[in-house]
């Protein structure tokens, strides 16, 4: 069949293409261009601009396939780095992969693959889909070092019927590498990107000042019981359950809630958590209702035990024992390796 493969120019998207050419499909290899060009040429660890891109089409030569490069730099900046901003003066903390994946890759990037005529879209991401009594279930990788499903809970229904992920049940990062090699691809050996692309090496809050510099204006930090302890250089610097930064009176404690409004940090001891996570736009990936189910609170977070109930387009999580939980990071719910769906903290 026609598929179409997204391309980042790393070896894990150049391996899926080179598997789904060996398998006698129509490959359309598609870069979207998410940042400059030009700027990103002398980085590393990029994704998806610069020296990537070349590296896309050179996989490309080398397998003979088509190669096409989409100009999503206007789309990326609104969609995922503003909204990267807006987040961090909104006193959440974001994750712009997510948003990244929802709206570009398996958004604009399945829409163009439909458009083009094709039957599926590859990715290089480490998850699996595996055929279910009711269509397609979205399961962990085989190797969890690797697996990226609590980054893909927003993937609906009828996108995942639609994606393909074969780097899923391979067993290791360095087995997709004997592949590139075996197959001969020139990226064989380069290394991973970073988990976030458009933040550079000085830290995201440069970020966070190019687009809201409110978010770095200074401001108080005080107890839970209103006590002033001392003074902040923008919220944007701080996340829930953060202990860094923090002024010498706070010494112990933990960020335990962010005030965008007052432009205050609220810290408190560790140990005062909640079992209540109260969740917005949730993505259910099998039918919804009241359940039983393991819920991450972070990409690298175990599995907490969980009783989860909707709520409108949201959810309450009740867990089991208490977390600290930030808001604008994902909670992902599991039953076994498969993901049932998801939603950010509110």
């Amino acid at each position: 069949m026609r598929v179409v493969v997204a391309m980042s120019g790393g070896v894990d998207s150049s391996v899926v293409a080179g598997l789904m050419a060996r398998a006698g499909h129509e490959v359309i290899g598609v870069t979207l261009q998410l940042y400059d060009h030009g700027a990103a040429l002398a980085r590393k660890g990029a994704c998806c601009a610069g020296q990537d891109i070349h590296d896309a089409r050179r996989v490309a030569d080398r397998l003979g396939i088509a190669h096409y490069v989409v100009d999503s730099e206007a789309r990326f900046r609104g969609s995922v780095i503003s909204a990267f901003s807006d987040a961090y003066a909104a006193g959440q903390t974001p994750v712009p992969c997510i948003a990244c994946n929802q709206h570009l890759k398996f958004g604009d990037l399945l829409e163009m693959a439909r458009d083009l005529g094709a039957q599926a879209l590859a990715t290089g991401h480490y998850v699996r889909r595996v055929e279910g009594a009711e269509g397609a279930e979205l399961h962990r990788a085989a190797d969890e070092s690797r697996d990226q499903s609590w980054f893909l809970f927003a993937t609906t229904r009828a996108q995942l019927e639609f994606c393909r992920f074969p780097l899923g049940g391979l067993a290791s990062k360095a087995e997709v590498r004997a592949l590139a090699a075996e197959m001969g691809l020139p990226v064989a050996e380069k290394p991973d990107s970073q988990d976030i692309c458009f933040v550079p090496s000085g830290g995201y809050d440069r970020v966070v000042e190019k687009f809201r510099p409110d978010a770095l204006a200074p401001g108080e930090v005080v107890s839970e019981a209103g006590e002033v302890l001392g003074t902040h250089q923008g919220i944007a610097r701080y996340t829930v359950g953060q202990a860094r930064r923090l002024p010498d009176r706070a010494a112990r404690l933990v960020v335990k809630a962010i005030e965008p409004g007052a432009r205050r940090i609220i810290v408190g001891p560790r140990q005062a958590q909640s079992r209540l996570v109260r969740l917005r736009d949730v993505n259910w990936l099998a039918a919804p209702g009241e359940r039983r189910a393991g819920v991450r609170l972070r990409a690298r977070d175990g599995l907490r035990p969980a009783r989860i109930r909707p709520e409108g387009q949201g959810a309450v999580v009740e867990l089991d024992e208490p977390a600290l939980a930030a808001p604008g990071q994902a909670a992902v719910f599991y039953e076994g390796s498969r993901i049932l769906g998801g939603g950010f903290i509110l």
